[in-house]
């Protein structure tokens, strides 16, 4: 993938953070299992397993840490 989508982690509101968060935990999951039809195979078994779901949490969740921080916590 070589398309730029990516061009500022800055938002204008934590829930924009996020969505954010959860949109790049979900191209980190396409950049690491390109092939659609296998992440597609694989979705059932991890979609009903709770260590998968809490692991998928976790990544949101950083990611949205790392958002946060980008954004100064929306402090002004």
């Amino acid at each position: 993938m070589t398309d730029t989508w990516l061009t500022t982690l800055i938002t204008e509101t934590p829930q924009e953070g996020f969505e954010l968060a959860i949109t790049l935990s979900r191209r980190g999951v396409k950049y690491t299992q390109p092939d659609s039809e296998v992440l597609h195979k694989l979705r059932p078994e991890y979609a009903n397993d709770a260590n998968s779901l809490t692991a998928a949490s976790q990544v949101v969740a950083i990611n949205f840490q790392t958002v946060a921080a980008a954004n100064n916590y929306w402090r002004k």
